[in-house]
């Protein structure tokens, strides 16, 4: 039986991520994949779709929401592949007790925010020239890996 793999979205979320498909294309043969779109999580609706807007919509308790949303689907431990806001919305729910085996999360946002990780092996991956890059001190201090990607910012 194949292992588990939760995937979550960044935060624009299913429609603007066909690039997920190919992820999705890639992993079938090995994971037992459930996916989830972190804008429907979050029930996150903008009349003017930019990246502010979007971002302060998760900030102004779409996180929290996606967070419970997350935590009560997910019950059983499964390997988790996030991307931006999905990676903070997993790191959360896993501090909250969502079982996790692991987390690999790619660009995730405002991780500094947070002083513990889950109780996991956690990968944090982002582009070498993303702004908001933890620094490695940090890393270390959280027990987390972090990887960087050379000629890459955000959107990893």
């Amino acid at each position: 039986m194949a292992e588990r793999l939760v995937i979550l979205s960044d935060m624009w979320g299913a429609k603007k991520g066909l690039w997920i498909m190919s992820y999705l294309a890639y992993l079938q043969p090995y994971f037992d994949i459930e996916f989830h779109d972190c804008r429907q999580l979050a029930n996150i609706d903008v009349p003017v779709n930019t990246q502010e807007n979007v971002y302060k919509a998760f900030k102004n308790g779409g996180m929290d929401l996606a967070v419970r949303h997350i935590h009560s689907k997910e019950k059983a431990p499964a390997h988790f592949l996030t991307f931006c806001a999905g990676g903070t919305i997993a790191w959360d729910a896993g501090l909250k007790g969502m079982p996790m085996k692991s987390l690999y999360a790619i660009s995730p946002i405002d991780l500094t925010d947070y002083s513990e990780k889950p109780d996991c092996p956690v990968t944090v991956v982002f582009g070498k020239d993303d702004q908001n890059v933890p620094d490695f001190l940090w890393a270390d201090k959280m027990g987390v890996k972090m990887e960087h990607i050379s000629k890459y910012g955000h959107e990893l």
